[in-house]
């Protein structure tokens, strides 16, 4: 088991927006959290990266406690994410927002970094060139000198996938990948996530809104309403669930 959450239930001031939430998750699956919106899907994202601490419950990784862990722990630990509105350095290089990432696991002090002496130097340009092999494997080390904001918004995705992907995850947590893409690039992205699953030996946790997407790539799926767990199972089990149903279209809707 590579993350086991258990009980975890979360407040903000009296608004329980998690509650006795249980996820177990087995190292090469895909699974999908979805619901409406308002329905503690980024809240439970926050939890497991450590943005917040949940207020009660446990959350595992590799048998180790999250909870109470600060974020950049948890990403020392193999745990990366990305996020619902892009939140990519949008005045540096493509190549500096990789390079970022991969800090997490630099091994120079402050005195070598602020005199550029010692391993500073090496350990430079060992980030750099891992960077650009991380680019290239990824499509995109022809704009490794492109201000990132001036990229196409399908490139901006797939550079911040690259660079939650330079901090050598075992756990990809993606936020709505398919928010703001065009309907007719949805295969283009399933075959993306795909891929980046088998490339790089990965476990995602998936949450969307994009049922095409969900439906066709997740193994399991949790759907959550006002903070609950509905339902749990199957692709096929969830489009028939009449709870899951109700909750995104009223009585009687099909997904």
């Amino acid at each position: 088991m590579l993350l086991r959450a258990e009980k975890v239930t979360h407040y903000f001031g009296g608004l329980c927006a998690v509650s006795d939430f249980n996820l177990e998750v087995e190292k090469g699956e895909l699974i999908g959290i979805i619901g409406p919106n308002g329905a503690g899907k980024t809240t439970v994202f926050n939890l497991i990266t450590g943005v917040y601490k949940a207020t009660q419950g446990s959350i595992q990784f590799g048998g180790q406690e999250l909870v109470g862990k600060k974020p950049n722990e948890i990403t020392t630990l193999g745990i990366a994410r990305t996020f619902q509105n892009i939140r990519l350095f949008k005045e540096l290089s493509v190549l500096n927002n990789v390079r970022i990432a991969a800090y997490s696991r630099t091994n120079y002090n402050p005195f070598e970094a602020l005199l550029h002496v010692g391993r500073f130097d090496s350990v430079e340009q060992q980030n750099i060139n891992t960077a650009m092999d991380l680019l290239a494997v990824f499509k995109m080390d022809d704009y490794a000198d492109e201000v990132s904001k001036n990229l196409p918004y399908g490139l901006q995705r797939r550079l911040e996938i690259a660079r939650a992907m330079a901090t050598k995850p075992k756990l990809l947590l993606l936020d709505e990948p398919a928010a703001g893409i065009n309907p007719n690039e949805i295969v283009q992205l399933m075959e993306f996530i795909q891929w980046i699953r088998k490339e790089f030996d990965l476990t995602i946790i998936l949450i969307e809104h994009q049922m095409r997407l969900v439906m066709n790539i997740c193994e399991r799926i949790k759907v959550l309403d006002f903070g609950a767990t509905i339902a749990e199972g199957v692709p096929f089990e969830i489009q028939h669930n009449p709870k899951v149903l109700e909750a995104y279209l009223g009585e009687g809707g099909e997904l």
